[in-house]
């Protein structure tokens, strides 16, 4: 087995700049590191317990199969917050059947971003 030391989702922009004002000021990724200059450098954000890289440029956008998940305490509190920032929301928050609260966002590129919000009583927060 491969020793995996860390790991990050690469991602590789139509519009480098409004991909990295979406990831750094809508949705308020911290910076974990930026590398190069010009408008296709790099920005690692941290993302939970892993990364997201936006470098480099790509003339198509991603792969509808390309989504991120990220985990937030409170979905309805997210929702207000980026819809003040001016995201695109795909989806408000809801329940779902299976227990989680779920909110869907796109970047600029049409990537799908799931808001979720794992409840105080899931079976998520337990582990035997």
């Amino acid at each position: 087995m491969v020793q995996v030391l860390s790991s990050r989702i690469l991602l590789r922009p139509t519009d480098p700049e409004r991909s990295r004002a979406f990831y750094g000021e809508t949705l308020g990724l911290a910076v974990y590191r930026e590398f190069g200059t010009g408008p296709e450098r790099g920005t690692v954000y941290f993302l939970g317990g892993g990364f997201l890289e936006v470098s480099g440029r790509s003339e198509e956008a991603p792969s509808p199969a390309l989504g991120l998940w990220l985990q937030v305490p409170d979905a309805a509190a997210a929702h207000e917050e980026l819809r003040r920032a001016g995201a695109e929301i795909l989806r408000e928050p809801r329940k779902e059947p299976w227990g989680l609260v779920e909110m869907w966002v796109a970047d600029p590129d049409g990537v799908r971003i799931g808001v979720i919000e794992v409840p105080e009583d899931h079976p998520l927060r337990y582990r035997p």
